[in-house]
């Protein structure tokens, strides 16, 4: 049974601060540049709570997590984060460009807390491990601050879009809140304080089962500070703060749910011969060129390509191969397409049915580790492996002589992604880009006390 509550959230005082010069992209997507260049967009940044920067001399009284906790209490002190009134439901739209097929969508959601599960309640069900790394800086940062900045990306699903009507209704009044990303993604927030509003999701919401999209690590930390905190002495409050996480849900059939492929790189393989390399593969996978001499041809072999690669013929399923340019501006684009009588359950028996099904698992598991000989440790490693999520990106690198080979994949449909997680299954690493990311600071839950249930 999937629990929702409104709450109270935390937001930036739009009177005094203007949002897109302190709100951030989620931790884990910032990079040192873009840390620098949140700093300097503001005093009030949330970069200091969500990711702020370690230095020479921290110490254990002084450091990134003591930072950020007293951060966030001087911002609600002095009130350039101010706490709403009344419980809220909050709706959330972003309007946004596909990357790459140059088309606009808007996904829309809407924020609320979930009541934290154990995975074996078979309520929240995950599709990729975690590691421990990230899980360890999560919990630190909130048993310090007490506070959820970035949000749990939920799906839920809802085919016949009841709940997408209720919040497109809203959304066609004007947006109290809005602003335009660094990636020119347009969010909009829309707080909605009516209980019969919020008793609605809530009912249409209790039989859900919820598979996260993004956020596993933040998933996991809440779960871990939940358990702690019902190890103190005193009577457990089902009610209390730390029981609920706060995240975004999203219906898996909304018309701008987007999930973007990764590319893969391939480099520092000692002795490549993509003849040999294509003999390996051909018991398995069938090849097509599409070769070219010059700039021009270039440009009609790479369209030529990427339509059959998108809309492969006959269903088949196929991947993406590019060597490069061999001299003088010639090369070729290559698509490997799954042979009809390949037996996956043969070749693959330790792999489940479901996974079977990826892209990403036929490029690991036949085509980078039969082909090319790179284990699954050497991936781990990522020895020889680098990603990429632009398909042109990838071409250019290897253009540019900094890796081997690119090889190029269609996304995960999301009932790929569905299907796996109720399976109880998980995928590989880097299978999924939900796009675009949902922002920190957009709404903050701050973890103490109870709730209004």
């Amino acid at each position: 049974m999937a629990e929702i509550q409104p709450f109270r959230a935390y937001r930036y005082d739009t009177n005094r601060i203007a949002l897109k010069d302190v709100l951030t992209q989620p931790y884990d997507k910032i990079t040192p540049a873009m840390q620098d260049a949140y700093y300097a967009a503001s005093p009030y940044n949330l970069i200091a709570v969500e990711k702020g920067r370690a230095l020479p001399d921290d110490s254990p009284q002084n450091n990134v997590y003591t930072r950020a906790a007293r951060t966030i209490d001087e911002w609600i002190a002095a009130k350039i984060l101010a706490q709403d009134a009344t419980p809220a439901i909050y709706v959330y739209s972003q309007d946004f460009e596909v990357p790459g097929a140059h088309t606009r969508k808007v996904r829309i959601g809407f924020i609320a807390l979930t009541r934290v599960e154990d995975y074996d309640a078979q309520v929240v069900f995950r599709h990729e491990h975690t590691l421990s790394g990230p899980k360890a800086d999560r919990i630190e940062l909130l048993r310090r601050t007490r506070a959820q900045t970035g949000q749990l990306f939920l799906l839920y699903d809802d085919r016949a879009r009841q709940i997408d009507t209720w919040l497109e209704q809203i959304a066609r009044t004007s947006a109290p809140n809005e602003l335009s990303d660094e990636f020119g993604v347009t969010h909009r927030l829309w707080p909605v304080s009516d209980p019969a509003f919020a008793k609605r999701i809530q009912i249409a919401m209790l039989e859900k089962k919820l598979v996260i999209a993004d956020g596993h690590h933040r998933y996991e930390t809440a779960l871990n500070y939940r358990n702690e905190c019902r190890a103190r002495p005193g009577k457990s409050d089902p009610m209390a703060a730390s029981e609920f996480a706060m995240a975004t849900f999203i219906n898996t059939y909304s018309r701008g749910l987007t999930i973007l492929p990764t590319h893969r790189l391939v480099s520092r393989l000692a002795n490549l011969d993509f003849e040999r390399f294509r003999k390996n593969l051909a018991p398995h996978f069938d090849w097509y060129s599409y070769p070219f001499a010059d700039a021009e041809e270039r440009a009609s072999a790479y369209t030529e390509f990427r339509k059959d690669l998108e809309r492969p013929n006959h269903g088949r399923r196929a991947i993406g191969v590019y060597p490069g340019a061999i001299h003088s501006g010639s090369g070729a684009f290559y698509l490997f397409a799954l042979r009809r009588e390949a037996d996956l359950e043969t070749l693959l028996p330790e792999i489940s049915e479901a996974q079977r099904g990826l892209d990403v698992v036929l490029l690991h598991r036949l085509i980078l580790e039969k082909g090319l000989g790179i284990t699954v440790e050497a991936v781990a490693a990522e020895k020889n492996l680098s990603y990429e999520r632009e398909m042109d990106a990838a071409l250019a690198a290897v253009d540019r002589g900094e890796a081997q080979l690119a090889f190029l994949l269609n996304p995960v449909r999301v009932e790929q992604v569905t299907k796996i997680a109720l399976g109880g299954d998980v995928m590989p690493q880097k299978s999924t880009d939900f796009y675009p990311k949902l922002l920190s600071g957009v709404a903050i839950f701050r973890v103490e006390g109870r709730i209004e249930g």
